[in-house]
């Protein structure tokens, strides 16, 4: 495991296969042999566990998955690094490369055919230039009951903000909806090669087995939290009205829901969107005018 995070290791292996790092697919490869280790220990892996990874690279964090979980299927986009791989993994019984951009993948599927009969889990170094769209389509997938990810740690900031709070926004509420977030630990910058400007966070989000708290029509809920935080220094009442949804109905909807209207969007939590959904949601059933 050592070779696979030792820096002149790295630059050997990939001077034999003649690869270069590509920016634009966001590679950055770790050279530290603790943080493999610890993503793979945050992600409390067993035999009875399959594992979800996108972004391999060299295989550093497979090679610890592995060694733990009962099969591991990694999603690689990057072609030029399949020779690698299949040097690196050489001998990994349970692991499988599939080629592809995991974000034109169907992930329930994939993990319905490939993980049948095991937990479904992520564990992954995601590339931090799609990070919100991967975190989307795993959640989305309702399938996988941990999602272990290195991400930006400003976005891992994002995700676990509360109401009130400037990091705070619409991709906090879609997460914190579908899972309960926790920040692992930190990693900085000189754990990778090439270094990149900002620290990494490890991230766990535990899916929620059941909505964490009643909403009648949650494609409304999405509505409302999307116009809300659609022009953060506007009131919710201008905000909303803004976002597509009628004057009339704004005020009906907030008067129903106990919600004052001059206050802004970024200070509601769950609970407060939820009977603000359900008030618009109501109105539409009365004949309110339609939100667009």
């Amino acid at each position: 495991m050592g070779k696979l995070t030792d820096y002149n290791e790295i630059r050997a292996l990939l001077a034999r296969h003649s690869f270069h790092f590509s920016k634009a697919l966001g590679q950055n490869f770790l050279c530290a042999a603790w943080v493999p280790e610890e993503i793979a220990d945050a992600a409390e892996l067993d035999r009875e566990t399959g594992v979800l990874e996108i972004g391999p690279g060299i295989g550093c964090l497979t090679a610890e998955l592995s060694a733990r979980a009962g099969r591991v299927v990694a999603i690689e986009a990057d072609r030029r690094l399949l020779p690698v791989l299949a040097e690196t993994l050489e001998g990994r019984e349970n692991v499988e490369i599939v080629c592809g951009d995991a974000l034109r993948q169907d992930l329930a599927a994939l993990a319905a055919e490939k993980l049948a009969g095991l937990r479904p889990v992520v564990c992954a170094n995601l590339p931090y230039s799609v990070t919100s769209p991967l975190l989307t389509a795993m959640l989305e997938a309702r399938c996988f009951e941990t999602m272990t990810v290195m991400i930006q740690k400003e976005v891992a900031q994002r995700i676990c903000a509360g109401p009130g709070s400037a990091a705070y926004g619409a991709f906090s509420v879609f997460v914190q909806w579908h899972a309960v977030p926790r920040i692992c630990f930190d990693v900085p910058p000189g754990c990778f090669i090439p270094q990149p400007k900002v620290t990494s966070s490890v991230l766990q989000l535990q899916r929620r087995k059941a909505p964490p708290v009643p909403v009648q029509d949650e494609g409304m809920l999405f509505r409302v939290v999307r116009a809300a935080f659609g022009q953060r220094r506007k009131t919710l009442s201008n905000a909303l009205c803004g976002g597509g949804f009628a004057k009339p109905d704004v005020t009906a909807a907030l008067e129903a829901a106990g919600i004052d209207p001059g206050v802004r969007g970024e200070r509601l939590g769950l609970p407060e969107f939820a009977r603000l959904a359900d008030a618009f949601t109501v109105l539409t059933w009365d004949g309110g005018a339609p939100v667009k």
